[in-house]
């Protein structure tokens, strides 16, 4: 025997290993329990479809807040809450359980989130758009809390994130508001100052006004000298009809000049230029108006966003409480590392056999 294991001292080792292994799973390893759940994020569709407010019609919360919600729940900080909560470090650090498998009591924040990542599997489910989640734990009941509390401070820790990104957007719509608010009573106030120096409710009206006037006055012009001009094939030029006539072209006239003269003269006073400035001032009124309109739509949008941003865990499948164990799979184990631990010992055989060959 002792002659056949120094031939062979690699198989030897494999076999021994293989038995050691084996002695391991089969009678010392603990029973690890796992519950599962299935979970999906929603939030509450609070938007009438009619206000076509897109981005509020989607119930679901969609594969990337699922995805941060399965990065929060694998965290160091989701473990410390787990902690303090479950006390999950005494947990897995029983002295009921086998050696090889126990937390060190002692062990560092990184160790033990390291270990606490070898018994929370954790999978999104790309198809079906839903997190699939797997706890170990030595006890039923304790791997059915550790599940629940993770649901629990996911939803919460979702709420707060969405509610807080919401909460900043909020405050800096405000804050546009006001500046648009201050901006249009400035606008306004311009507006209303410019008719009152002017005493001018709307010049461009008055412009107008004067426009239609002119016209009238010419036409009225145009009609009188063709009565004028009938008048003179029948009487002299002396007549009477002829010189009301004459009068009334003279006033005609001197009335067209001095209605264009209010429109536009040299001076700086003249209602053109009145109007030109009233309507700039009237147009940043009014634009003033129309972005002030849009902040509180945006603001109302926004505020109605921020309800949104609640999220809900529904629970496709609820936690389960374990009956048996099943972790950790005895058979499986042994025939993985019974499959290693030969493949090694063939490598170290052949190296052997391939060194002696170059010896000889």
């Amino acid at each position: 025997m002792k002659h056949l294991i120094k031939l062979q001292p690699h198989w030897f080792a494999a076999c021994f290993a293989v038995a050691v292994a084996a002695c391991y799973w089969l009678f010392f390893a603990s029973d690890r329990y796992v519950s599962e759940a299935t979970v999906v994020l929603e939030s509450p569709e609070i938007t009438p479809t009619s206000l076509n407010f897109t981005a509020l019609i989607s119930g679901t919360g969609g594969a990337g807040d699922l995805l941060l919600l399965r990065e929060h729940l694998l965290s160091v900080d989701m473990l410390s809450k787990l902690d303090n909560a479950l006390d999950l470090r005494a947990h897995y650090s029983g002295n009921s359980i086998d050696f090889i498998s126990r937390l060190d009591s002692d062990a560092s924040t990184e160790k033990f989130h390291e270990y606490f990542l070898n018994y929370a599997n954790i999978q999104f489910d790309e198809y079906s758009s839903v997190l699939r989640l797997r706890i170990q734990a030595y006890t039923p009941q304790m791997a059915k809390q550790i599940t629940m509390a993770l649901m629990q401070e996911g939803e919460r820790h979702m709420n707060l994130m969405g509610q807080r990104l919401a909460q900043e957007q909020l405050d800096f719509i405000d804050v546009q508001v006001a500046t648009l608010s201050e901006r249009l009573v400035s606008a306004r106030e311009a507006l209303l100052g410019f008719q009152n120096e002017h005493g001018l409710v709307s010049p461009t009206g008055t412009v107008q006004s004067i426009v239609t006037i002119v016209a009238q006055l010419e036409a009225q012009l145009a009609i009188t000298e063709a009565q004028r001009k009938a008048a003179l094939k029948f009487q002299s030029v002396n007549a009477a009809d002829v010189v009301r006539l004459d009068g009334q072209i003279q006033a005609y006239k001197q009335q067209i000049i001095l209605e264009k003269n209010k429109v536009a003269t040299g001076s700086g006073l003249a209602l053109n230029r009145v109007a030109a400035e009233y309507e700039t001032l009237e147009l940043r009124a009014r634009f003033a108006l129309e972005l002030y309109s849009n902040a509180l739509m945006v603001l109302e949008n926004t505020r109605v966003e921020a309800a949104r941003k609640l999220k809900q865990i529904s629970v496709l499948q609820q936690p389960t409480l374990p009956e048996y164990s099943v972790e950790p799979q005895r058979l499986k184990s042994i025939i993985v590392f019974s499959f290693f631990a030969f493949v090694l010992a063939g490598i170290a055989h052949l190296a052997r056999l391939i060194i002696r060959d170059h010896q000889d």
